[in-house]
């Protein structure tokens, strides 16, 4: 059987080295999951030519909401996320899924953070609404969103209308602004430097958040995981989000539970072969 992640850019993907191991732990020997570069105009034509030898698909950006029009059934929260991650071909059709959301909870849930009764996500876009699904998943009403243009927050006020949770949209200025009351989960779906203001003052506040969750894995740890975990907070990784979102995957795919622990170790190898020397 094979399987593939398609984004672009794509060569940075640690899917590859996660699903691989999967196949290994699991004897699955005559499966296959290689990377593939495609954009969104590429990505009809890709879908449709795959044959009955592909179990599925994992797709990135800019890919997650492009797919939806071409699956034939799709998933509850990939629905109300707007986006799916993941594809799996079965006899009536293609079968759409978001593991992004089961990966956030599962990443917070193992780093031991709390249940969330307040909660601030930075950034709006598709990880951002999978962020949102996951803290009402976790038992949060809604959360602040803090983005720089308010303009491209329509998918998550979709999302949180399709799942009846609140949001408050919050100018990024805010960032530079002190006193204000330190949420108990703070989730950051922007690039590491984006969150440069937001690390300062975590590092600095009296009251910093409860628990963290950085979705960059690489390089790690990011400068705003590095002043969580110093001023007290439980950290949750990027690193944590992929592999337990691809371990959804691998089960949705393959049928059969997937070896964490097998693919963490994977993962962690691969990272710190790209570690520079």
């Amino acid at each position: 059987m094979k399987a593939a992640v398609l984004g672009k850019p794509i060569a940075h993907s640690l899917s590859p080295a996660l699903h691989r191991a999967a196949y290994t732990e699991l004897g699955l020997d005559d499966w296959t999951y290689d990377l593939v570069e495609c954009d969104e105009a590429g990505l009809p034509a890709y879908v449709e030519s795959r044959g009955r030898e592909w179990a599925g698909l994992s797709l990135t950006m800019p890919l997650k909401r492009t797919m939806l029009p071409l699956l034939d059934h799709v998933d509850p929260m990939a629905a109300a996320t707007g986006g799916a991650n993941t594809v799996v071909f079965r006899p009536d059709g293609r079968y759409g899924y978001n593991t992004d959301v089961q990966g956030i909870v599962d990443a917070l849930t193992e780093a031991g953070a709390p249940a969330p009764g307040t909660v601030t996500i930075i950034g709006a876009g598709a990880t951002a609404c999978s962020a949102l699904a996951a803290v009402g998943e976790l038992g949060a009403p809604g959360a602040d969103v803090i983005l720089r243009d308010p303009a491209r927050a329509g998918a998550l006020i979709a999302t949180a209308e399709k799942l009846a949770l609140t949001i408050r949209l919050r100018p990024f200025d805010d960032l530079r602004r002190g006193g204000a009351v330190a949420p108990d989960l703070l989730i950051s779906t922007v690039p590491a430097g984006a969150a440069h203001l937001l690390s300062e003052r975590t590092l600095f506040s009296p009251t910093p958040p409860m628990a963290v969750m950085d979705v960059v894995y690489h390089p790690w740890p990011t400068p705003l995981a590095r002043a969580a975990a110093a001023a007290g907070a439980i950290v949750a990784s990027g690193f944590a989000l992929l592999l337990h979102q691809a371990a959804a995957q691998v089960e949705l795919m393959t049928g059969k539970p997937a070896p964490l622990e097998a693919m963490r170790a994977a993962g962690r190898a691969e990272l710190a072969n790209r570690a520079p020397r």
